[in-house]
């Protein structure tokens, strides 16, 4: 269906007020109708993925890989580069066995200023994002399962730490965390949040998906938090904005990609996608893209 794409990211931008709300990286196909598209790639190497994220300025997908456990710190994980129309670019552009690079299990991915900022275990590593060369990391102390980011509305991003032992037992590690411009870690939120997943920044404060307990909450200013959707068996992974301010939510439990209204309902409106992760969304071209964690693929689909 033929839409104004251009005003609904100006509609969007203002209704979430989210950190990365943008058209795409080619201006004339971002600001254009765009036919549906439902693009499943596999079979092409991919190992345990976890995250999609679209890169606006280059207009690429990023694929992080596990490879293997996510909390195992076996220096294997990889980050994967895809076109808008499904083809690996480079499957391992950013690898962990490579000298000078360290990336273990990579999860949730955010962008802010030149830097790709990658979730890993207990450690926040950052990427040049024109070149994927090593830029610094952010260690936490006592985490234990870091695993979603975002780019933060006042800069800086934001993360959180699912808080899982190696039995994906509840480690008694979760919170979300706010890592500002100079590089210093704290702590917004913690104390028995049912395993936090899918972080995302609006102008009313960070929402957060999660897991074990499959509910929607948004954090305050002084780190209290408040229920948007109740408890359930969901187990909700990533959370995106649309161009037009509609909230996605990947769920293992319902497999689907759900839409949260604004009292709070969720809805399946994308079914038949077995462990979705931690999804991405390119705004211009009206895409959904979901990571299946245990199918090894990446699933590319227009938003109903």
């Amino acid at each position: 269906m033929s839409r104004v794409i251009g005003r609904l990211l100006v509609l969007g931008c203002l209704a979430t007020g989210i950190a990365s709300c943008g058209g795409g990286g080619d201006a004339g196909s971002s600001m254009s109708a765009t036919e549906p598209v439902d693009i499943t790639v596999a079979d092409v190497g991919f190992a345990t993925p976890e995250s999609v994220l679209h890169d606006e300025q280059a207009d690429v997908y990023l694929v992080s890989n596990i490879n293997g456990s996510p909390t195992d710190h076996d220096g294997n994980g990889f980050i994967s580069r895809l076109s808008v129309d499904g083809d690996v670019l480079d499957l391992k552009w950013i690898d962990g066995e490579s000298g000078g690079v360290t990336l273990n299990a990579p999860k949730g991915m955010a962008l802010a200023g030149d830097l790709l900022y990658v979730a890993d275990i207990d450690c926040i590593r950052m990427f040049d994002r024109s070149t994927g060369a090593a830029a610094g990391e952010e260690c936490v102390p006592n985490s234990s399962f870091l695993n979603d980011v975002a780019s933060a509305i006042d800069g800086g991003i934001l993360f959180t730490d699912t808080g899982l032992d190696p039995t994906f037992s509840p480690s008694g590690t979760d919170a979300v965390y706010r890592l500002d411009d100079s590089g210093r870690s704290t702590v917004i939120a913690n104390a028995q949040l049912g395993a936090p997943n899918g972080v995302l920044d609006t102008r009313d404060g960070p929402l957060v998906v999660t897991f074990m307990s499959g509910e929607v909450f948004r954090v305050g200013m002084s780190g209290n938090y408040t229920s948007v959707s109740d408890a359930s068996e969901r187990q909700l992974d990533g959370v995106v904005a649309l161009a037009d301010g509609r909230i996605l939510a990947s769920s293992w439990g319902e497999s689907c990609v759900m839409e949260l209204a604004a009292d709070g309902a969720m809805s399946c409106i994308i079914s038949g996608l077995e462990a979705p992760a931690d999804i991405g969304v390119d705004r211009g071209r009206e895409r959904v893209l979901v990571p299946l964690f245990n199918g090894n693929a990446v699933v590319i689909r227009s938003v109903p």
